[in-house]
C-alpha cells in the first residue's frame, strides 16, 4: 500500500526546509551569542563610564561625590593648562645628539612614505593613514628627543611611551629566542617548556615584593652581589630611571612566558615540508628563518604584541608594590633634615 503525501504537507515541508537550513547556518553565531553579549557587556560598559568620567570633574559633596559634566577642559589642562608640565614634561634646547637623531628617525619616516608611494600598492586611503600616522609618530618622537636627550624632565606621557616600547620589545625578542630554542631536539626541552611558564603563573603582587628585595641593595638574596661589587651605597628607587629599570625588569620576567607560548604554538603549526625544501636548496638558518618562519608567524607576533602593549598600558600595580619603600627610605647621602632625622628622597615618588 503507497502513502500520498497531502499537499498541505507538501507546501509545509517546502516552506519549512529554507528556514532550517536559515536556522542551521546561524546556530553557531546564536550559541555563542550570551557569552559574547557577557563578554561586550564587562567591556564596553566600563569604556563608556571611564570616557563619561574623563569629560568629568570629580567633587565631594554632603552624602557623597558629585560628577559636573565639564567637556574637554579635563585635556584642554593636560596638554595646554597647569597639568602640561607633568603629562607633556618640560623641553630643553636641543643637543647636537638629538638633533642627530631626529632627522635620522625623520629620515627612515620620509624613506617609507616615499617607498610606499611609488609602489605598485598605492592607495589614496593607504596614503593618507600613513601620513596621519607619520605626523602622529614624528611629534611623539620629538616630545621624547625634546625631553630625555636634553637638559629637559619627561613628563607622564614621555615615561609611558618608553616603558611600554622596551618592555614589549624585550619581552618579544626574548620570548622569540626561547620558542625557537625549544623546538630544537635538544635533551630537556619538554622540562624547559614548563620552567618558562612559572613566572605568569604568579600574581603581580607577589612578583612585585620578589623585586622590591631583589633591589634592595642593603639586605635580600642578592646582598653579597652587591656588596662584591661595591653597591651597597646605591638605591634603585632614589633615581627615577633606575626605578623605572626596576620596574621593567620585574615586568619583563613575569610576562615574557606569555609572548613565549604564542608563538611557540605558532611556530609548532608550521609545515615542515617549506624549510625542509628550502635546506635542500641551500639555505642557512639565517634565511630559513627571515624567508619563511618569521612572515608564517608574522600574524601571531602582532596579537601578540598588542595585547601586550595593551596590558602593559593598563598596569598599575607594578610600579606601586617594589617602590613603595621610597616614600619611607632615605637619602644615602647621609642628609639631614632640620629635626636631625634622615631626610626623605621624593624623587621616585614623582618619577611616575
Amino acid at each position: 500500500m503507497s502513502i500520498h503525501a497531502s499537499p498541505r504537507a507538501l507546501r509545509a515541508s517546502s516552506w519549512w526546509r529554507p528556514v532550517a537550513a536559515r536556522l542551521d547556518r546561524f546556530a553557531g553565531g546564536v550559541f555563542i551569542l550570551p557569552a559574547v553579549l557577557v563578554i561586550l557587556a564587562f567591556s564596553i560598559f566600563p569604556l563608556l563610564t571611564s570616557l563619561y568620567v574623563s569629560l568629568s570633574r570629580l567633587g565631594f559633596s554632603e552624602g557623597g561625590v558629585q560628577l559636573k559634566f565639564v567637556g574637554f577642559a579635563n585635556y584642554a589642562k593636560l596638554l595646554f593648562g597647569i597639568d602640561r608640565p607633568h603629562f607633556l614634561g618640560v623641553s630643553g634646547p636641543l643637543t647636537p645628539i638629538g638633533i642627530a637623531v631626529l632627522v635620522a628617525i625623520y629620515g627612515l619616516f620620509a624613506f617609507l612614505l616615499y617607498r610606499y608611494a611609488r609602489g605598485p600598492n598605492l592607495t589614496v586611503g593607504g596614503l593618507v593613514g600613513r601620513v596621519l600616522a607619520t605626523a602622529i609618530a614624528g611629534a611623539l618622537v620629538w616630545l621624547v628627543v625634546n625631553t630625555i636627550l636634553t637638559s629637559g624632565r619627561p613628563g607622564t606621557l614621555v615615561v609611558t611611551l618608553v616603558y611600554v616600547a622596551v618592555d614589549v620589545s624585550v619581552q618579544y625578542l626574548l620570548g622569540l629566542g626561547l620558542a625557537l630554542l625549544v623546538v630544537q631536539h635538544l635533551p630537556g626541552r619538554r622540562f624547559f617548556r614548563v620552567v618558562f611558564l612559572l613566572p605568569m603563573m604568579i600574581t603581580p603582587v607577589g612578583v612585585a615584593y620578589l623585586f622590591r628585595m631583589l633591589v634592595d641593595t642593603s639586605k635580600g638574596p642578592l646582598y653579597p652581589l652587591w656588596a662584591h661589587f661595591g653597591l651597597t651605597d646605591i638605591s634603585w628607587v632614589t633615581n627615577p630611571w633606575g626605578a623605572r629599570l626596576a620596574v621593567m625588569v620585574g615586568d619583563i620576567w613575569q610576562w615574557t612566558p606569555f609572548i613565549f607560548i604564542v608563538l611557540l604554538a605558532a611556530i609548532e603549526t608550521l609545515p615542515h615540508e617549506l624549510v625542509e625544501a628550502a635546506v635542500v636548496d641551500g639555505a642557512n638558518r639565517l634565511q630559513v628563518f627571515w624567508r619563511i618562519t618569521f612572515p608564517q608567524i608574522l600574524p601571531a607576533s602582532s596579537r601578540a604584541s598588542r595585547s601586550s602593549t595593551c596590558r602593559t598600558c593598563s598596569r598599575t600595580e607594578a610600579p606601586e608594590r617594589p617602590l613603595n619603600r621610597s616614600r619611607c627610605m632615605p637619602t644615602r647621602s647621609g642628609e639631614r633634615s632640620t629635626s636631625g632625622a634622615p631626610r626623605r628622597s621624593p624623587t621616585c615618588c614623582s618619577s611616575w
